[in-house]
């Protein structure tokens, strides 16, 4: 694992100079110490020859305070009319270049991802090396939905999910995240993360789940009442020209 930091947003008149903090991966071993350090795998640079990973506020499941929840069960309860269930598969059972699997992705993005996503980043993603498996949803034999997913030692990434809107009223993106949640608990793995946590957007992840903490810049925090206030209270202000450079940096570091 090779830790850098990138110049990040400066405010000279309170003497405020931040550098962000990227990590690049050097083996598939590192995964769960790269999780655990709090940083998450990047893929808005689709020409980066290394997999690289962004220091953020990321959310987690720790496996062995999990229980179900009212809400976990509602949702398994109203759903269970449609006999719902999934399929773990590994990656290389599954191709991720097929038409019809590429569109259903796509569609999903268009519609509900606050920033576009092109086929050549979801390509960039689905032929990370660290992906291991898919999860695939079906309700009454259709296929529903689709979790990519990071899976080493003890440790699941949530990374990307597309599912149907078909089913809006079912509750299904909640069943998804839930079901995978209990399917690593089932197999005795020990965290599960859920990506980042900024905004009133990320607030679903921490409604829902018990045995949740954060990672906040120094250690894995569990004061969840904090985290709601920091999710209520973020700007969603992005600085593009700041993204531009940091991609730039990145490339050219590596």
């Amino acid at each position: 694992m090779k830790i850098f930091k990138s110049e990040s947003l400066v405010d000279y008149n309170s003497y405020t100079f931040n550098y962000a903090i990227y990590c690049i991966k050097e083996s598939q071993k590192e995964i769960p110490e790269i999780y655990n350090k709090g940083f998450l795998p990047y893929s808005n640079n689709i020409h980066l020859d290394h997999e690289t990973y962004y220091l953020a506020r990321s959310l987690r499941v720790e496996l062995k305070d999990f229980n179900p929840s009212s809400e976990n069960r509602r949702v398994e309860k109203k759903i269970s009319s449609l006999q719902p269930e999934f399929k773990v598969i590994s990656i290389d059972n599954f191709d991720v270049n097929e038409t019809g699997f590429q569109n259903f992705c796509m569609d999903f993005a268009a519609k509900r991802f606050t920033a576009e996503i092109s086929r050549e980043r979801l390509n960039y993603i689905l032929n990370a090396k660290s992906i291991s498996h898919i999860f695939e949803f079906m309700l009454e034999g259709k296929k529903v939905g689709y979790v990519i997913t990071i899976i080493e030692n003890g440790t699941l990434h949530y990374w990307f999910a597309f599912f149907s809107l078909e089913y809006q009223e079912y509750s299904l993106g909640k069943w998804i995240m839930q079901s995978v949640i209990y399917w690593a608990a089932e197999n005795n793995l020990d965290y599960v993360y859920l990506g980042s946590c900024y905004g009133v957007k990320s607030l679903y992840k921490v409604r829902d789940f018990k045995g949740l903490s954060f990672f906040d810049g120094n250690k894995w925090n569990k004061d969840v009442k904090l985290l709601k206030v920091k999710c209520k209270t973020d700007s969603e202000f992005i600085h593009d020209d700041f993204k531009q450079d940091t991609d730039l940096f990145i490339k050219n570091l590596t």
